[in-house]
């Protein structure tokens, strides 16, 4: 194959990015989401006090201040958790309801996993490498001079075949996704977040092929007794084909103009209609609203006012299948997808699916630029403030004596300057070429 071919499957591959079309705010929340993540390693590593179910609690005044007020809407994990995998859910069947051919469906799924594997495998052999030389001694020593105990110490994979298994069950694991040892072995130990997209993609697979042989309303139906067996039986799925479910209204239902005219009230039809016969309608705003600030209210009450209740849901969820009785082993096996997070993210959507300024603003170039970085953010930025970040920060205090807040902005700064062009660099070197080797693989295998 001639470089001429190469970047015309490249230019191709290139136009069909899932998200492209005419739904570019997509992108940009998924660059709002680059920045929330930054910011939640960063400030759970250096300044944990600040951080929203954080274990460190007692700290300056101002820490506890912008953890009650500021970090559930700005850098929730909880929140980042669920918004990846819903946002997901909402960009992943645009193409093929697009085209809704076999093809389509049979290049989504083969692409996918080698798109995930490869830039998975290399960040992970980064991190191998790194922390087989340095060790990990200075995270234990900067833990106990900071009293710092929300972050965990990465696990050193021993050997090659511990970092192949760890690479391999990345893509294989379907439960307990956070014990498994690739997760452990990250810096801020999250990379189990890209093993639950990549699972619940095939969720969103089996799911789209139905959309055009069934009648729209069916399908609505369908997803509210979906969504709520996923829910009682703590699944994922539940965040998933909700964000299936916002993708096939807004590309089939025509959900923006609908939104735009209201919702129609037709209980006691007789007496909630106007005069000229027209069904009284209520704005989509007043449900939008409700959603986001009934998951804001539960976010605020369970870390401003009462952390012992944080966890208290999950007693009363099904136990996938390790226990008979209700789920006492929700603390360590549970999936942290949470009702007051689903509401938020149900309003939110709401509200940018139906208004035009709120997809302008996540349309603007920078977020634009994030999102389509999000991936090489995702996978290089917890790596720097571990290998980087905390070594300076250490130097900072112990050896030239500044101050604390001093200390946290010199490394914030540095960390921004040396992530930034590693991410960009990670992006063009690593996920881009995975994706182009995937479509080329699988133009190959079908010609």
């Amino acid at each position: 194959m001639d470089f001429t071919s190469f970047a015309q499957r490249a230019e191709k591959f290139r136009a069909s990015s899932p998200t492209v079309y005419d739904q570019q705010y997509l992108l940009g929340v998924r660059g709002f989401l680059v920045i929330q993540a930054f910011f939640w390693v960063f400030l759970s590593t250096f300044v944990p006090v600040a951080v929203a179910n954080s274990k460190d609690t007692s700290g300056a005044l101002f820490q506890v201040v912008l953890r009650k007020g500021f970090s559930v809407i700005f850098w929730n994990e909880h929140l980042l958790y669920g918004a990846i995998i819903f946002l997901s859910a909402r960009s992943l069947a645009i193409p093929f309801i697009r085209d809704p051919t076999k093809s389509q469906v049979a290049r989504s799924v083969f692409t996918r996993g080698l798109t995930f594997w490869f830039p998975l495998a290399i960040s992970l052999a980064i991190v191998k490498v790194a922390f087989s030389q340095t060790g990990v001694t200075y995270i234990f020593d900067f833990k106990t001079s900071t009293g710092n105990t929300s972050i965990h110490v990465p696990y050193v994979m021993p050997n090659a075949l511990a970092y192949f298994n760890s690479v391999f069950n990345l893509l294989w694991v379907t439960h307990d996704f956070a014990a498994q040892s690739g997760s452990t072995a990250f810096p801020s130990q999250t990379l189990w977040m890209m093993n639950v997209v990549y699972m619940q993609s095939y969720t969103v697979y089996m799911t789209m092929v139905i959309i055009p042989y069934t009648r729209k309303k069916w399908r609505v139906q369908a997803a509210f007794f979906f969504v709520i067996t996923a829910w009682w039986c703590q699944s994922w799925a539940w965040f998933t084909i909700s964000g299936l479910l916002f993708a096939d209204m807004v590309m089939t239902m025509d959900f923006k103009a609908c939104s735009q005219r209201g919702i129609s009230i037709y209980v006691f039809p007789s007496r909630l209609r106007k005069q000229d016969g027209s069904p009284y309608r209520i704005p989509v705003w007043v449900p939008a609203t409700f959603c986001v600030l009934s998951g804001l209210l539960m976010q605020y009450l369970w870390i401003a006012w009462r952390p012992d209740l944080w966890n208290r849901e999950f007693l009363y969820h099904s136990a996938l299948y390790y226990t008979p009785d209700l789920n006492y082993d929700y603390a360590n096996r549970h999936t942290p997808a949470r009702n007051d997070i689903y509401l938020i993210l149900v309003g939110f959507f709401l509200f940018l699916e139906s208004y035009d300024g709120l997809q302008r603003f996540f349309d603007n170039k920078f977020l634009v630029y994030l999102g389509k970085r999000s991936m090489s953010f995702f996978l290089i930025q917890s790596t720097i403030i571990y290998l980087l970040g905390i070594k300076l920060f250490i130097r900072l205090q112990d050896v030239s004596k500044a101050s604390f807040s001093g200390s946290v902005i010199v490394t914030l700064i540095t960390c921004l300057i040396v992530i930034i062009p590693l991410a960009e660099l990670f992006h063009r070197l690593v996920v881009m070429p995975s994706k182009a080797f995937s479509h080329i693989c699988f133009d190959f295998i079908t010609s």
